[in-house]
């Protein structure tokens, strides 16, 4: 293209004579055939600018993620999944046709100063929105269908429905019912499966693990439920429980269960959690013929299972403590509960897979911070009992 824009120009030269030697005279002849040079060179030029421009769009159009113009149109609902990326939000939103492209996404969400402030949960959105505009509703808390329900380690499944009720709107019956049947919630039979020859109690106690929930707003009790047992199965697979206590402790994973609900139960500090899991095990496995566990919490639970509201350890009675119509009173019984006695977190469940290694028989808080002391003796714990008492804890003391 270079050679033919010189000819062009060269065209009107003399022959003989050199190109640059261009005079005055003869200039006026040769004046048509230069002003043609001229037009076809501009538009060479043009031609060469245009390819350059629509070069340009291209690139640019290539480097430009794909997006949706406005407020969008039919409504539809997205779940966000808890700890999801920006990516793993803006392909969620693809994948229901609200923004057009994942990149469009991340990037308004990173122009916006609250971009990673969005949320977990269901979403009322509408399709083929600009990601500007997807990224401001998502932001915005009147969008959100559902919210957080938070369920803390150690609450019971009655203390759990309740919260759930009142999280979800479902009916808090509705709960009791779905959960008569562990099994058709996702629980798989070998789970109430016990080695020391007492009988497992089929309940969803301990199966349903304590988290945060988003839960799809188009779940019934069951589907909640189903949900939570999903999360302790999870769980449990990844910490490798139900081989580790088989293989380690000779015991089933139904037994290590509930030792965690008594270890959740009874520990006012994570230190002593695994302690308290040896205790059990101790209790239960080590001495011949095995010893009542004598925990307290065994007592509140029978008390709520009943319907009335649990006490302070100091507050039960002796009735109470060794109520001879209690399946889970575990002061005159030996052995462990029928099941689990609440749903211990994941920090329970380690220490019931993995206990601390120690001969100890006893324990008691002994400060108001939740500490406890570990003892062999009945001298050793006597000696804790006034330590306890000591420092003001309630354990019906003697003056």
């Amino acid at each position: 293209m270079i050679d033919e824009l010189d000819l062009a120009f060269d065209e009107h030269a003399e022959k003989g004579k050199p190109r640059h030697r261009r005079g005055a005279r003869g200039g006026k002849k040769g004046s048509g055939k230069s002003g043609i040079a001229f037009v076809m060179a501009f538009v060479l030029l043009a031609a060469l600018g245009g390819g350059a421009f629509f070069g340009y769009n291209k690139v640019k159009d290539f480097f430009t993620a794909a997006d949706y113009d406005g407020a969008g149109g039919d409504p539809v609902q997205v779940n966000i999944e808890k700890n999801a990326t920006l990516t793993d939000i803006g392909n969620a939103l693809v994948e229901v046709d609200v923004v057009k492209s994942t990149k469009a996404f991340v990037n308004a969400a990173d122009e916006n100063p609250k971009g990673k402030n969005i949320q977990s949960g269901t979403y009322n959105m509408k399709k083929q929105m600009s990601a500007e505009n997807a990224v401001t509703l998502l932001l915005d808390p009147k969008t959100r269908v559902t919210r957080g329900v938070t369920l803390r380690e150690g609450l019971t499944m009655m203390q759990t429905f309740d919260l759930l009720a009142k999280g979800t709107k479902i009916p808090y019956d509705d709960f009791v019912e779905a959960a008569k049947d562990p099994e058709a919630l996702g629980v798989p039979d070998f789970w109430f499966n016990r080695r020391d020859g007492k009988q497992a109690k089929k309940t969803v106690e301990g199966f349903l693990f304590p988290d945060t929930y988003e839960f799809d707003p188009k779940l019934d009790a069951k589907g909640v439920l189903e949900v939570m047992v999903a999360k302790f199965l999870g769980t449990v697979e990844e910490l490798g429980f139900v081989d580790t206590v088989q293989k380690n402790l000779s015991v089933s994973p139904f037994e290590a269960l509930i030792v965690a609900s008594l270890a959740q139960a009874e520990s006012g500090a994570d230190p002593d959690t695994p302690k308290i899991a040896r205790v059990a095990y101790n209790r239960t496995y080590k001495q011949k013929p095995a010893m009542p566990l004598q925990f307290d919490v065994t007592a509140n639970y029978w008390l709520q299972l009943k319907g009335s509201a649990a006490k302070h350890s100091g507050q039960l009675s002796k009735t109470e403590l060794n109520d001879p119509k209690n399946p889970y009173n575990s002061v005159s019984q030996a052995g462990l509960t029928p099941g689990p006695i609440d749903n211990p977190g994941r920090k329970a469940l380690e220490a019931a897979m993995k206990p601390a290694t120690g001969p100890w028989l006893f324990f008691v808080a002994v400060d108001k911070k939740g500490n406890s002391a570990f003892a062999v003796t009945d001298a050793q714990h006597e000696a804790n009992i006034n330590k306890a008492c000591a420092n003001g804890i309630d354990l019906n003391c003697k003056d």
